[in-house]
């Protein structure tokens, strides 16, 4: 159900917050338009990878960002359950939009400012950007807030970030994986890459991360 908590309080508030939009966006969720609305998520850690499960599901055209180049596990991955991979390796931020057209979603799912505040330039028309992840303390980066605040204004676009689920996040998290394991049963599998006795805690904890999600097995 974790991570992909995060995604459904994001995705209940987007519904929400689109409202203001009646002409293009459902007043249901999960019910879809004449216009099939664009998602990007950035990075395709566990986080993104169940938050683009969760827009394909919501019938958003799903795009991920991320740096690996492809082919890769994670753009496999990606492709089998109907998004599609971009790697920062091949295609800059300004760049992406040629790919996309209109983003109107961004959902941030990397903790990296530098890149949010970037991409943030290229969020479309009527778009929402989602802030999910918790940037480490480091030194100021620079932002050209004239350009900012002009979109969110001209653009009339919605800035929000994401934390604490509650119940109804849960529940939708269950129902939805359910829907995720009949839809694309190889690709949940795949979301965990190792399992793992107890005594190797150390070496996960503390040694080179790779995969998407490993997990200690109790018994």
């Amino acid at each position: 159900m974790e991570p992909l908590t995060i995604a459904e309080k994001g995705l209940t508030q987007v519904w929400q917050v689109q409202q203001r939009l009646p002409w293009s966006c459902p007043t249901t969720p999960g019910k879809a338009t004449t216009y099939r609305h664009r998602a990007l998520v950035l990075g395709a850690g566990p986080v993104g990878l169940l938050g683009a499960m969760a827009l394909v599901n919501s019938d958003f055209d799903t795009y991920v960002y991320s740096r690996e180049p492809a082919p890769n596990a994670k753009s496999i991955l990606l492709e089998s359950i109907g998004a599609k991979y971009i790697s920062s390796e091949a295609v800059s931020p300004a760049i992406v939009p040629q790919h996309i057209g209109n983003i109107d979603l961004v959902y941030e799912a990397t903790g990296a400012s530098s890149l949010s505040f970037e991409m943030m330039k290229y969020l479309g028309t009527n778009g929402i950007f989602i802030f999910t992840g918790v940037p480490a303390r480091k030194g100021p980066i620079e932002v050209d807030t004239d350009l900012m605040m002009r979109n969110l204004v001209l653009k009339n676009q919605v800035i929000f970030g994401t934390v604490n689920a509650g119940r109804d996040a849960f529940e939708n998290s269950i129902r939805d994986v359910a829907t995720f394991a009949k839809r694309w049963p190889e690709a949940v599998k795949s979301l965990i890459t190792g399992r793992f006795p107890m005594e190797d805690y150390r070496d996960l904890l503390q040694g080179p991360s790779g995969g998407i999600k490993n997990v200690i097995k109790l018994n």
